[in-house]
């Protein structure tokens, strides 16, 4: 049995395929990853304190990678060179994140409710720079 074919309105397909709208999707999938780079590197004291509230030791080393990471991931997605590299970089600090900061197993009630929540939208986030990386290299 053939594959059903979707069919988007003209008007959306005019939108997909208009080329601002793969850039804007890059900016917005690396923008809170840049704007916490750019955070951390310009209070690099509280970057450390950070690393260091999750168990992260060496705090200064852990929040030097989270920065090279953030920027150099954000920086290298927007641009769309090494699309994979930086969605996996990228994939790989929010997945440490998610399990580090967000120990939704030792909580209970409303705290962890809102732990899972942030764990789930973190996957979501992870699924989405994995098909960033899909669609960069389909689109070359």
């Amino acid at each position: 049995m053939a594959a059903a074919t979707e069919h988007a309105p003209r008007w959306i397909n005019a939108i997909l395929d208009w080329q601002p709208t793969w850039v804007l999707a890059r900016v917005a999938i690396a923008s809170a990853y840049l704007l916490g780079g750019i955070e951390k590197l310009s209070d690099f004291p509280s970057a450390m304190a950070e690393q260091a509230h999750f168990g992260l030791q060496p705090a200064g080393a852990w929040a030097a990678a989270a920065i090279v990471v953030e920027l150099g991931g954000s920086l290298l997605l927007i641009a769309g060179r090494l699309v994979w590299l930086a969605a996996g970089g990228l994939a790989v600090l929010t997945a440490i994140a998610a399990f580090v900061a967000g120990d939704f197993w030792t909580m209970q009630g409303h705290e962890r409710f809102m732990a899972m929540n942030t764990l789930f939208e973190r996957f979501g986030l992870i699924a989405g720079l994995a098909m960033a990386a899909m669609l960069a290299r389909h689109r070359r």
